[in-house]
């Protein structure tokens, strides 16, 4: 049938497609909650939709039904989407850590602008703790749930951004009055400052209903513009002062610029994110030497040339620009792991081969705590190449012999000797940190 001669159903079934795929994206990318204003926009758009096909008259012709049947799925499809997208329990967990941050920032940090004494170590653990919980919520690549997260380590980083700026800061100013008349206003405006970034902690938060971010950046552009009008006559430290107080405004300015910053750009999809791809590159390499390690036939020739190279990708990721964000800081982390367990993995390896040459008599509790250090080094190999989840039976099995050599260690009686001593709780450490290696391998953290 050739568009001239269409049935008018099946050209407005088409409209309808052309206006569910438009907000398509929009769907896939929400990024809040089932009480969100845009949700409920969403959804009503949708279901508009859906009673539009459902009016389309078919007059019973087959293809224009399977047409109708067609439109309705693909509406569907979306509006399932958007629930879930909603409601997905990573999202549900997102918001739970979001609320605990909201009750320390009321609790802690609120009171601290409107005339407490400081901000506690208590709040800067908590919040701290926060992130890291943030850091670890999995998204499993969907772009919602990245966005979400996104979003909310973008506001609780930047209120701790705000607190550390303005409780490390050691200003020699505010000047005296006495020195210049305009001095007094911009004191007085400096006052302003500080309540203002008060004001913009809860709102970043959602702790304040009475505010909102267009009055706030009113109110600041308006202290600037009071700044700008005064007369410092030429007076070089008061020029200063006020320059120090205009680049306060202006810092607080910028954070009011994040949620639109965040819509506006992909910065939530860290795979393109340019240190993300520099760590990558050195976990690549690393994986490369690691494989060479483990299948060459005789890996002691490689011992030496690896080390240094290993060392050479630590210094690459201690040159890594984690750009504020603790989701890079978290992947840089899991980097230098990585690369360091496969250094000790050699370390191991190499005094294992020097042990061979060493005269046969020492203290039967020293060759018992050997002979588990050569069992970890195998183990410890096994877990360098193990790939999955703490569901396969390969992670279990690891875990239990794991478990079984720190056992052994622990049945390990010295006899008061200190260097032997000193190798069992060498051991010890060593197998706790494969363990906890086999952990973050199998964890299924994701950027």
């Amino acid at each position: 049938m050739d568009m001239g001669n269409q049935h008018p159903s099946i050209s407005r079934l088409q409209e309808i497609q052309k206006e569910v795929k438009s907000i398509e994206q929009q769907v896939i990318g929400f990024s809040g909650l089932s009480d969100d204003k845009n949700y409920k926009k969403l959804e009503r758009i949708l279901t508009k939709q859906l009673f539009e096909i459902d009016s389309v008259d078919t007059e019973g012709k087959g293809d224009i039904q399977q047409a109708r049947k067609r439109a309705a799925q693909e509406t569907e499809r979306l509006l399932k989407e958007l629930e879930q997208n909603a409601n997905h329990p990573h999202r549900i967990e997102i918001q739970n850590i979001f609320k605990e941050a909201q009750a320390l920032v009321k609790e802690k940090i609120v009171p601290f602008y409107s005339g407490g004494n400081c901000v506690t170590d208590e709040f800067e653990e908590g919040i701290q703790d926060i992130i890291l919980r943030l850091t670890h919520v999995k998204t499993g690549g969907k772009i919602s749930l990245r966005k979400a997260r996104y979003h909310t380590l973008t506001k609780i980083c930047a209120v701790q951004e705000i607190i550390e700026d303005c409780v490390k800061k050691q200003p020699s100013l505010p000047l005296s009055e006495d020195a210049h008349p305009s001095v007094a206003k911009i004191n007085s405006v400096m006052c302003e400052v500080n309540k203002a970034r008060g004001t913009l902690i809860a709102l970043l938060m959602g702790v304040n209903n009475n505010e909102t971010c267009r009055h706030l950046s009113c109110v600041l552009s308006g202290l600037i513009a009071d700044l700008d009008a005064l007369d410092v006559c030429g007076r070089t430290e008061i020029r200063n002062y006020r320059r120090e107080v205009v680049e306060d405004i202006n810092q607080l300015l910028k954070y009011l610029d994040l949620e639109e910053e965040a819509d506006t750009t992909h910065a939530f999809d860290l795979g393109q994110n340019h240190s993300i791809l520099k760590i990558e590159k050195v976990l690549k390499r690393m994986r490369e030497i690691k494989n060479e390690l483990l299948q060459a036939q005789n890996p002691a020739e490689l011992y030496l040339s690896s080390k240094t190279e290993l060392q050479g990708l630590i210094g690459q990721l201690d040159e890594v620009s984690l750009e504020k964000n603790p989701c890079i800081r978290e992947a840089r982390r899991r980097a230098v792991i990585e690369v360091q367990t496969l250094i000790t993995y050699i370390d191991l390896k190499e005094a294992l081969e020097k042990r061979k040459s060493f005269a046969s008599e020492e203290h039967p509790s020293h060759k018992a705590v050997w002979n588990i250090l050569g069992n970890l080094s195998e183990i410890q190999g096994e877990v360098l190449s193990f790939d999955g989840n703490r569901t396969d039976k390969n992670y279990i099995r690891l875990e239990e012999l794991l478990t079984k050599q720190l056992l052994a260690l622990d049945a390990v009686d010295p006899q008061g000797e200190e260097k032997c001593k000193a190798a069992r709780k060498q051991a010890v450490k060593l197998a706790q940190n494969i363990l906890s290696y086999l952990d973050l391998k199998s964890d299924e953290w994701e950027y």
